[in-house]
């Protein structure tokens, strides 16, 4: 490669240049082709080997083709496999990245759900994923339904370096591919990474025990991410494209939504947009944030 390369990212933020991004499914990167995309400003490029090892590093402006020779591969970026996804860095994480348990129970079903660009920052679209108070309005007839709108009370924690929140219900008519009528659903929401969010929501089949579905997004830019859904299901009923198709039903209905928020930044001012119960998480999302001194993607608080 060539001299065309980058030697400093453009991102300043050194709470997310020292973070673990997800880049791409492992299983949807071609061997040997190469692939591109941008990760906080700055295109990258990647590929996979035969013996399924990632490889990710800085573009410049040279011409590399589609094949790629790791030979000749000269800025590198660290690189780590969780989950069937491929994350890298910019910097130096002085952790690993976040650990989900139930990925290693032998019979849940994990696939990604699907990656999708979206115009907006990736702190709003974590901010969207916490919000129940949309589902009888955006998810109609599938996670909510009107006159059935109510939040009710729930518990909201910053523990381990995360925000947890606990005991939320909520009446869904279909709570995923496997339901079959409609119930009262449980949710827990943990937030363990800036641009990362999952929740664990009561099996439809089996109540004793909790799907996993996780947002992992890509902070292409400030205001652009490319979202990837992980699913962790226990499902033994719906094949794979029946539980993506699922997944990006939902996810397509909040697609909009998110396009339309504005400012697409998050503003982490407590006081610049109103709050109500029902947002609880997100408000004690908005002051991990800033506690953490992250700046990129967001609107800080003066």
């Amino acid at each position: 490669m060539t001299s065309g390369i980058k030697t400093r990212p453009s991102c300043s933020d050194p709470v997310v240049l020292n973070e673990w991004h997800p880049i791409s499914a492992l299983s949807e990167i071609a061997v040997d082709r190469v692939h591109r995309t941008v990760l906080l400003d700055d295109p990258i490029s990647y590929t996979r080997s035969s013996a399924n090892e990632p490889l990710v590093w800085a573009s410049g402006d040279e011409a590399v083709g589609d094949r790629c020779d790791p030979a000749t591969v000269i800025a590198a970026l660290p690189t780590r496999v969780k989950f069937g996804y491929v994350w890298a860095t910019f910097g130096t994480p002085g952790h690993e990245i976040f650990d989900i348990d139930e990925c290693n129970e032998s019979d849940r079903r994990m696939l990604n759900g699907g990656s999708i660009m979206v115009s907006v920052s990736a702190p709003r679209a974590v901010e969207n994923f916490l919000d129940m108070g949309h589902f009888p309005y955006i998810h109609t007839g599938i996670l909510g339904a009107e006159p059935r709108s109510e939040v009710a009370e729930y518990d909201v924690e910053v523990t381990d370096n995360q925000v947890l929140a606990t005991g939320c219900l909520f009446y869904q008519p279909q709570a995923s591919a496997a339901a079959t009528g409609g119930q009262m659903t449980e949710y827990t929401y943990r937030v363990p990474h800036p641009y990362c969010v999952m929740l664990y929501k009561s099996v439809p089949t089996n109540p004793s025990r909790k799907d996993v579905i996780a947002l992992f997004n890509q902070p292409m830019g400030h205001e652009r991410i490319r979202a990837h859904n992980y699913l962790c299901m226990v499902d033994e009923t719906n094949s794979d494209s029946s539980l993506k198709r699922f997944q990006q039903l939902i996810f397509g209905q909040d697609k909009t939504i998110l396009e339309s928020q504005w400012p697409r930044r998050l503003p982490l001012d407590p006081r610049s947009e109103t709050p109500i119960r029902a947002d609880r998480s997100a408000i004690a999302y908005r002051r991990w944030l800033s506690a953490k001194g992250l700046t990129y993607a967001v609107i800080a608080a003066s």
